[in-house]
């Protein structure tokens, strides 16, 4: 049996597996943050959402990748991706904390696509900040 958990292939399905679990869990809890409804804004054609939520899904599967690269055990990985979500999610509330004379979730919400692109770019940025410290 540790032949089949020592495969390449079965490890990396199982890395894969356990990516995308913990990318669905990153995305739900950065819905229930944001004061829209990523996806149905999506729908609608939102670019600014569509930009920033992309931002957030490159960001969490860097933070990922980063963890993957840099552990032995799947359940390292996670602990230290589940760390890099949190500082990345930190980081979203310092960019709304800096913004004091509008609301990102708002701006973002109009369509306003350069606050979109900047929520993106600072999503992606710091995912390799925080990556680049996974331990």
């Amino acid at each position: 049996m540790s032949d089949f958990w020592g495969n390449v292939f079965v490890e990396t399905a199982a890395r894969y597996s356990v990516a995308i679990l913990c990318l669905v869990v990153f995305l739900v809890i950065f819905e229930l943050v944001t004061s829209y409804k990523n996806w149905e804004e999506i729908k609608r054609g939102n670019l600014s959402v569509a930009m920033a939520t992309g931002g957030k899904m490159f960001g969490i599967a860097n933070i990922i990748r980063y963890s993957i690269e840099h552990n032995d055990t799947i359940l390292e990985s996670i602990v230290w991706g589940g760390y890099g979500f949190l500082l990345l999610l930190f980081g979203y509330f310092i960019f709304e904390f800096l913004t004091p004379t509008y609301k990102i979730d708002q701006e973002i919400e109009r369509d306003n696509r350069a606050v979109g692109l900047i929520s993106l770019v600072i999503s992606v940025g710091l995912s390799y900040v925080i990556g680049s410290s996974i331990q």
